[in-house]
């Protein structure tokens, strides 16, 4: 899936997952934040590319693309596995209590819209042809659904034009179907 694709997915997963199970506090800084994070999550699992839009919010972004994709081996290996997931995590939630202010920004927030990025990614990209290795080091590509033939091509016009339109329409269905939670959840800001 392009980076788009995976920012829409990842912010129609954060919607859906606030509004199942919303936050008991909320604040501006912490769901701007979050917001952020979520999709920050989702650019995560392709780090291991040079040409990732992430490396290009970082000063020396580029260069330090080029040392990760050694570090990852290739695109689509310890990023996109379990392994990944659970190292990743651990990273996080170590150092986003150190990053970010304990007074303005519930870092538990943040590190949970993150992840929800994160995995959203990996769904995303478990639906196109590659597969993902999710038992990687082994080298086991695993797809939804299991049949090849019946997966996205990353970039093609079923991409383009049925699963980015189908999100938003998604996102839009959903907070309509859900106003009342929603607005729970943005009440909690203005607290």
């Amino acid at each position: 899936m392009t980076a788009r694709t995976h920012d829409a997915i990842a912010f129609a997963s954060l919607v859906t997952i606030a509004t199942l199970s919303p936050p008991n506090s909320l604040n501006i800084p912490t769901l701007g934040a979050a917001l952020v994070g979520n999709i920050v999550g989702s650019l995560i699992p392709d780090m291991d590319q040079a040409s990732n839009r992430l490396w290009d919010l970082l000063p020396m972004g580029e260069h330090l693309g080029k040392i990760f994709r050694k570090i990852f081996l290739s695109h689509r290996t310890l990023s996109h596995s379990l392994l990944g997931l659970f190292l990743i995590a651990n990273v996080l939630y170590f150092l986003l209590p150190k990053f970010l202010n304990p007074n303005y920004v519930n870092a538990q927030t943040v590190f949970a819209a993150m992840m929800i990025g994160y995995i959203s990614h990996l769904f995303a990209d478990s639906l196109t042809k590659e597969g993902l290795p999710l038992l990687f080091p082994l080298k086991i590509n695993i797809g939804i659904p299991p049949m090849k033939f019946l997966r996205i091509t990353t970039g093609s016009w079923v991409e383009n034009f049925l699963v980015l339109p189908g999100t938003a329409a998604y996102i839009f269905w959903f907070i309509g179907k859900n106003q009342t939670q929603i607005i729970e959840i943005i009440k909690l800001v203005t607290k």
